[in-house]
């Protein structure tokens, strides 16, 4: 038997999996936390990746043939000559950079950033925070020698290769993944300098071999990794007409695509993704947290928030919810944050307050959705992946908003099940043809009135706060 490594390493945690290269079967699993915060020293990720590999048991393994990293997206770690940090890694969450990436959609607008990088201006992309560094920290600024991503680090300390893939380097805003060449030129203007960039592989493509302080056996390939949402589309092994939604600390909507999809208006990122097509997709600040925190208000473990929302009145009791605890990339409103409206001595009940809690999550997806069907992505199947689709609250909310059926597959670590399928993927040379498991179906009810009414409701109390952000 051959087994492939894969690894997940995500604003919280390093999740590490072992898995048999002909089947996808699942034969050990480490993880590890994080530090919360939305900067953070990357080297506190490889302490993490050395805690989950070696609960893992990977590096007494004889058997391994591949490993590779899906990273989050995005973040910036900036280097010294040395190799040293020059600054804490600023994370896709981090929107300290609001004000530079206000400034570059100001300089071009949208459609013109779209055709150059195939994504708009927000605080998530990299060259925003790379220009918030020369701004506010110049003395760090200029001693960056290389720029890279969360993924990029860990595979530069898994075999010592400075390395990127199309997928993570789309989402830097200085990559054009239509053409397949860097804009240094972006760099040069709002970066002052062009550091070194890592080099750009082809899905299948090596980066190297593991460096023997890992163990695992000789000759063990690393591939070239990918962005977490690329990675857990390969995982779930997505095909054209599906689109995940995916709840964890963000939410994401994302689909598969031969072409980048045009979106003039730059809500749709234009990212690639991890087999040489590309990956449009939507992304919220606000998921899964909106239904945690709401619970700690309400003094209600999990269980208990689930039973209050599922008690609730159907459409809240007139109750509405902005979930934007943490401003919002889509809608791209990086200063706003939540709201609640229709508040009565009738509508304000514990019940009703965790039901709008979960129906402004399953909205905020929603808009998402209606976003991707606006640039003709085509949505056939919705499948629903990530933490959010163990919430038995979310899922009984989700399929009326929507307006259509939801694909619940088994619950399983797809960013690192996609990580360990491009490792085989490059180690073996073939595509693995890995089953997918789904858990269950949901559907609609016969009548969505309930769902019809919060919607518009919360339709119009977006409009009014867009409206008030300018």
């Amino acid at each position: 038997m051959a087994a492939v490594v894969g690894i997940d390493s995500s604003t919280q945690s390093c999740k590490v999996v072992v898995v048999d290269a002909a089947t996808g079967q699942v034969l050990t699993r480490g993880s590890a936390p994080h530090p919360d915060g939305t900067s953070v020293d990357p080297r506190s990720w490889l302490t993490a990746l050395r805690a989950a590999w070696a609960e893992a048991g990977v590096a007494s393994r004889d058997d391994l043939v591949g490993v590779s990293v899906g990273g989050q997206q995005h973040g910036m770690v900036a280097v010294d000559r040395h190799g040293e940090p020059v600054f804490d890694a600023l994370l896709w969450n981090d929107v300290r950079s609001e004000p530079q990436a206000r400034r570059m959609l100001e300089d071009h607008g949208a459609q013109w950033w779209m055709e150059w990088v195939g994504m708009s201006p927000v605080p998530a992309m990299t060259l925003s925070k790379l220009a918030w560094l020369r701004e506010n920290e110049p003395s760090a600024a200029e001693r960056v020698a290389r720029v890279m991503l969360p993924h990029d680090w860990l595979t530069l300390q898994l075999c010592g290769e400075f390395v990127t893939d199309r997928s993570d380097a789309s989402g830097t805003g200085y990559f054009d993944a239509a053409h397949g060449s860097y804009r240094p030129e972006l760099l040069r203007k709002y970066f002052g300098a062009v550091p070194e960039l890592p080099r750009v592989l082809a899905a299948d493509e090596a980066a190297g071999t593991l460096c023997p302080q890992w163990g695992g056996g000789d000759g063990v390939v690393v591939g070239p990794g990918s962005g977490d949402n690329a990675a857990a589309a390969l995982g779930l092994g997505l095909g054209e007409g599906e689109v995940v939604v995916s709840v964890g600390t963000s939410g994401t909507v994302f689909a598969c695509s031969p072409e980048p999809p045009r979106d003039p208006t730059g809500v749709t990122a234009g990212f690639a993704d991890a087999t040489g097509r590309f990956l449009p997709l939507l992304c919220t600040l606000n998921a899964a947290r909106v239904m945690t925190s709401t619970a700690q208000l309400l003094g209600a473990d999990l269980d208990e928030f689930t039973r209050l929302a599922s008690a609730g009145d159907a459409d809240a009791g007139g109750l509405t919810l902005l979930p934007y605890f943490d401003g919002e990339r889509t809608p791209n409103l990086p200063r706003a944050t939540g709201r609640l409206e229709g508040m009565t001595r009738a509508s304000l009940t514990r019940e009703n307050l965790a039901r709008a809690a979960v129906l402004s999550v399953a909205n905020s997806l929603a808009d998402c959705l209606d976003v991707l069907r606006g640039v003709d992505v085509a949505v056939h199947r919705v499948l629903l992946i990530g933490g959010g689709a163990k919430s038995e609250a979310l899922c009984g909310v989700l399929p009326d908003t929507l307006g259509m059926p939801v694909t619940v597959p088994r619950s399983d670590e797809y960013v690192a099940l996609g990580a360990a399928r491009q490792a085989a993927w490059v180690a073996t040379g073939a595509f693995p043809e890995w089953p997918r498991a789904v858990s269950r179906e949901l559907h609609p009810a016969e009548r969505g009135d309930a769902a019809r009414a919060f919607r518009e409701r919360y339709g119009a109390a977006r409009t009014r706060l867009e409206s008030e952000l300018g």
